[in-house]
């Protein structure tokens, strides 16, 4: 057991100094960015979060002003980054900090933990990477760098939590280890191929070279759901589009549309665009209407201004409604 963890750290960590991908957030040590980078980086790929990162921080410079703002800027502010549930949990556990710990961020694990929107693996990530403490990182791509290690491709995750706290520990650099291990996972050990003959730590895998194949998982997807929206366009040629704000739970939680009503069954003609999402599949029909709105909302000239759905936001391209044509 020894052995399996301590051999493979120095070729490992030689490794990632020579062949790192450069990103901009290992370039700082700083828990704001740290900590936002993190949760960018969950679920979302890496391109899609570069040019969001940088963005995010010309808006909010800093842990104050992130945790006045209004709860509607920071959704603008994560526009395509999807699962808008992180960039609340990221605005309500800015406003703990502010209240809880006077605007500085924790240094020590558990106050880390208790933040919202933060798990242990991701406490472990910053605690690491900022402050230099033996927390492991198990994220997927760690996860399945330790099962093909040992060879245990059915290990539990206490079992795994077991296995990096021992890596780490043998490392003697851990923000260094937690990053080498996620970046091997991300590059060379990925889930449906395995480069055994370029990794750094192959001679030392349990599972080198045997035509690794990702697990299939016991546990059962949940069915998509086909959803049939009508979205009921209200335009007018000097106030703009009519919007409102979704509710504070369910699809697309606080963001803006049109006013949306779900259709009993499928309609006989085709969708203007179809929206997946993680258990749902959106059919979305729009539908002009010449009426005066009778639901709650607000009339907008300038959608650029307000945080509208990855889904809208196709819809809109498709059916021609940007900006320029609404603030004629």
């Amino acid at each position: 057991m020894t052995n399996l963890f301590s051999a493979p750290c120095k070729p490992l960590l030689q490794w990632y100094q020579t062949d790192l991908r450069d990103l901009p957030w290992r370039h700082t040590s700083e828990p704001y960015r740290i900590w936002v980078s993190e949760i960018m980086l969950q679920q979302t790929q890496v391109k899609t979060v570069l040019p969001r990162y940088q963005q995010w921080f010309q808006t909010f410079p800093n842990i104050q002003q992130l945790a006045t703002a209004p709860l509607d800027n920071v959704l603008k502010a994560w526009e395509g980054l999807g699962y808008y549930r992180r960039a609340r949990f990221i605005h309500a556990a800015a406003q703990q900090i502010i209240d809880k710990h006077n605007g500085i961020f924790p240094e020590q694990f558990e106050d880390i933990l208790n933040l919202p929107g933060i798990g242990k693996s991701t406490a472990g990530a910053i605690t690491s990477f900022c402050f230099d403490m033996n927390t492991p990182v198990l994220d997927g791509n760690v996860k399945r760098v330790l099962k093909r290690w040992h060879k245990q491709p059915e290990a539990s995750d206490k079992q795994l939590w077991h296995f990096a706290q021992t890596a780490i520990d043998a490392s003697q650099n851990p923000a260094m280890w937690n990053q080498a291990m996620m970046e091997l996972g991300a590059t060379l050990c990925q889930a449906r191929s395995a480069k055994c003959e370029t990794c750094p730590v192959s001679k030392h895998c349990k599972s080198a070279f045997s035509n690794i194949e990702e697990q299939p998982s016991n546990k059962k997807k949940a069915p998509v759901k086909d959803v049939f929206w009508q979205i009921n366009l209200h335009t007018h040629p000097n106030k703009g589009l009519w919007l409102q704000q979704r509710p504070e739970k369910g699809i697309w939680a606080g963001l803006w549309t049109p006013p949306i009503i779900e259709l009993p069954q499928k309609p006989e003609y085709s969708p203007c665009h179809i929206h997946l999402l993680t258990h749902r599949r959106l059919h979305l029909y729009t539908k002009e209407i010449a009426t005066k709105p009778t639901t709650e909302g607000i009339w907008v000239k300038q959608l650029s201004e307000f945080a509208l759905p990855t889904g809208i936001h196709h819809l809109f391209e498709k059916q021609s409604i940007l900006d320029t044509a609404i603030s004629k």
